[in-house]
C-alpha cells in the first residue's frame, strides 16, 4: 500500500467498514486462527525447567508476530499481483478487522441498557462477556465501573493502537500487532502456568502500548481542566504500565473512581483507586465512557493521520533527507 495519503485514506475506509458492519461471525476473524496458533505452540513448548519455559515463550512471541506479518504480508501482496482491487480490498477487509470500534461500543452499551431498567441479572451477564473478573455478585456501581473500565482501557489496545500501527505499516503491522495482543491476553500473565512462558509476550505488549496508551489518555483528557494531571498522577499507581493512563483520564473525566477491588475466581485482588470521585458509577456513565471514546479515537486518528500525510509529502518533496 501506498504510503502517506493512500494509506491514511485505506485506513479511514476501513473505520467506516469497522463502524458499519463490526466483526460479522459468518466470516472467520483473524485473530482466532492466531489464538489456535499460540494455543498449539504453548502446548508443545510450555514444559521444562523455567529457562526452557522462557526460551519456549520467546520462541512463540516470534513464531506467532513475525508469522502474522509475513502471512498477511503474502496474502496482500499475492491478491493484489492478481487484480489490484483484490489487494486493496484484502488489505482493507483485514485493517477492519483489527479494530474494534463498533464492537466495543456495542458491549458498553449491551451493559448499560439493562443496567438503566434496574436488570442487574442481565447486565452482569453482558458485562462477564468481556471483563475476567467476577460478576454475579456485584452492585450496579460495580457493573458500571468495570464496563466503564472496560471502555476506557480498550480504547487504547482495541482502537487507538491498531489504527496506529495500521497508519505505520498497514495491514501486515496492524495485524502484527493484533497478534503481540493476543498472544499477552492468552499468556501474559503471572500464574504459576505463564509466569516463565509469558514473560516475553507480556514485555513486548507492554513496549508496543507504551505510546498509544499514553496518546489515548492525553486525547481523552482534552478540553477537560485538570483531566491530564489527574492522570499522570494516577496512572503510574496501576498494576500495569498503560492501562492506567486510559482509565484515570476516564476516571477525571467522568468524575467517578475507577479500580480498587475485583474478585478473580473467588479471590479478591486489591487495585489502586484512580480519579477522585463526585458520583456514583451508573448507566450513564457507562454511555459517556462510550462517547469520550470516540473523541479519542478520532482525535488520535486525525492526528497521526495528519503527521503521517505530512511526513509522507515532505519525502516526496525532498524537504526531509
Amino acid at each position: 500500500m501506498t504510503p502517506g495519503i493512500g494509506l491514511a485514506t485505506l485506513v479511514a475506509a476501513a473505520v467506516a467498514v469497522d463502524l458499519a458492519v463490526g466483526d460479522p461471525r459468518r466470516i472467520p476473524h483473524p485473530v482466532v486462527l492466531m489464538g489456535r496458533l499460540i494455543g498449539a505452540l504453548e502446548a508443545r513448548l510450555n514444559r521444562g525447567a523455567a529457562r526452557a519455559r522462557r526460551l519456549g515463550g520467546l520462541a512463540t512471541v516470534l513464531i506467532t508476530v513475525v508469522g502474522t506479518f509475513v502471512a498477511t504480508w503474502l496474502a496482500c501482496r499475492g491478491l493484489e499481483t492478481t487484480h489490484p482491487w483484490l489487494g486493496l480490498a484484502a488489505e482493507l477487509w483485514l485493517v477492519s478487522t483489527a479494530i474494534a470500534i463498533k464492537g466495543l461500543g456495542d458491549a458498553g452499551r449491551a451493559v448499560a441498557a439493562p443496567l438503566a431498567n434496574g436488570d442487574l441479572p442481565a447486565a452482569r451477564t453482558a458485562l462477564g462477556r468481556v471483563v475476567g473478573r467476577d460478576t454475579q455478585a456485584l452492585d450496579e456501581a460495580g457493573i458500571a465501573r468495570g464496563a466503564v473500565e472496560t471502555v476506557a482501557e480498550n480504547t487504547s489496545d482495541g482502537i487507538v493502537a491498531p489504527l496506529l500501527f495500521a497508519l505505520l505499516g498497514g495491514a501486515p503491522l496492524a495485524l502484527a500487532y493484533k497478534a503481540v495482543n493476543t498472544l499477552d491476553s492468552m499468556i501474559g500473565y503471572r500464574t504459576p502456568r505463564h509466569e516463565h512462558f509469558g514473560r516475553a509476550a507480556a514485555r513486548l505488549d507492554d513496549a508496543v502500548n507504551w505510546l498509544p496508551a499514553r496518546m489515548t489518555a492525553l486525547c481523552l483528557c482534552l478540553g477537560h481542566r485538570g483531566a491530564w494531571q489527574g492522570a499522570c498522577a494516577d496512572a503510574p499507581k496501576h498494576a500495569s504500565p498503560n492501562a492506567g493512563w486510559p482509565e484515570a483520564a476516564v476516571a477525571y473525566r467522568l468524575g467517578v473512581a475507577l479500580g480498587g477491588a475485583s474478585s478473580y475466581q473467588g479471590v479478591v485482588s486489591q487495585g489502586a483507586t484512580l480519579g477522585k470521585p463526585r458520583e456514583t458509577p451508573g448507566p450513564d456513565h457507562v454511555r459517556r465512557a462510550i462517547a469520550l471514546m470516540h473523541a479519542a479515537w478520532g482525535r488520535c486518528f486525525a492526528l497521526a493521520a495528519g503527521v503521517t500525510v505530512a511526513a509522507a509529502w515532505l519525502m516526496k518533496t525532498g524537504g526531509v533527507g
